[in-house]
């Protein structure tokens, strides 16, 4: 009898050994979290406080719960508060939308924008208005999605979707880079033939959260929590992809449905956050990776932490555009990208990237 009983009893220790530090990695990962939402509330008062004509905490929050006719409070009303809500919404969108793509592709160097996948939506856009004079953002968000899904999809294939295997990160880097500066020329040159229509477009096609209003946002976030939505359904899925196809099937994982749904809501999160922000740079690249530093290869953990702290890093960039030179203003995604390439330098530094 006690023969019998000794076996049974080992594998009891060991689980209970391994219960331990899984407990105590998502205590930490949950006490992060809280961390980092702390930190996105006061980037948020940041955000209604600070610009050409600072403004004290007391004036900001006696100001978000009344109204006035002073200058101060229209800034805080009708400028700071419409975009900071709109850097809560395309930050998100920017973050999760890389984080997908990395996970999809398991490709370190994956993003919206280094994929080509922001510029196709941007010369959707660019079409739209230098070609067919639509300015509405209600109507010209369906030609940012569809040039999102459309750059896509020709990246997929062109990168050797289209054989009976997937394509590898290196193929799809290489067309994405190759469809992106192709399209960012095309953009270019349809400014340049009528710069008259894309005269209030400037800042746009660099990356900008001014001059927007909340009338702007209204049409884009369905579209924008439909692709968070179907993002956080797919996170557990992702895991097992991590080791490849194979090993990912065999667990019981529907490849070609996580595809296809990470392809939508690649599609929903970069074609709406690019159609109201701009294709801003850099930020669904480097929002993954700081992440995954701090918490580890899980990806329904990296989506969360990316939906806290890409605002936080857009907004913190945001507010450094105001007063770098003041009163005038950088346009935010050039900001991200003086902040992105060394993000991007110091991951081809890394011996895991480098040999991509």
């Amino acid at each position: 009898m006690t023969a019998s009983k000794q076996p049974i009893g080992k594998p009891k220790k060991v689980v209970e050994k391994k219960m331990k530090p899984i407990t105590a990695l998502r205590l930490q990962r949950m006490i992060g979290l809280v961390v980092a939402l702390f930190l996105l509330s006061v980037a948020i008062f940041l955000s209604l406080m600070i610009g050409a004509k600072p403004l004290s905490f007391g004036f900001v929050w006696e100001a978000l719960f009344s109204s006035a006719n002073s200058y101060d409070y229209t800034v805080v009303h009708e400028s700071r508060i419409p975009r900071t809500i709109i850097a809560l919404a395309v930050g998100p969108a920017f973050g999760l939308a890389g984080a997908v793509i990395q996970a999809l592709t398991r490709n370190p160097l994956a993003d919206p924008g280094i994929l080509g996948v922001n510029a196709g939506a941007a010369f959707a856009v660019a079409l739209a208005v230098g070609v067919f004079s639509i300015t509405s953002m209600s109507i010209y968000i369906w030609f940012a999605l569809a040039g999102a899904l459309t750059t896509t999809v020709a990246i997929y294939f062109i990168g050797g979707g289209a054989g009976k295997k997937s394509p590898s990160p290196e193929q799809i880097t290489l067309a994405g880079v190759a469809m992106g500066a192709a399209l960012g020329g095309i953009t270019t040159s349809l400014s340049l033939m009528n710069s008259r229509a894309f005269a209030g477009m400037l800042n746009w096609r660099v990356g900008s959260l001014a001059r927007k209003g909340l009338e702007d946002l209204w049409p884009i976030i369905p579209f924008l929590l439909v692709g968070i939505l179907i993002a956080l359904a797919i996170a557990p899925a992702l895991n097992p992809i991590a080791y490849g196809d194979d090993r990912a099937a065999s667990l019981g994982v529907n490849l070609k449905m996580i595809r296809i749904l990470g392809l939508i809501s690649v599609t929903l999160l970069a074609g709406g956050a690019t159609a109201i922000a701009g294709p801003i740079v850099f930020l669904g690249l480097m929002v993954p990776h700081c992440v995954r530093w701090f918490i580890g290869p899980d990806q329904p953990w990296i989506f969360l932490y990316s939906l806290v702290i890409a605002p936080l890093i857009l907004l913190l960039s945001d507010i450094i555009g105001r007063v770098v030179i003041s009163p005038a203003e950088v346009p935010v995604g050039i900001i991200t990208g003086f902040v992105g390439a060394p993000i991007l330098i110091i991951l081809m530094r890394r011996r895991k990237v480098s040999s991509l």
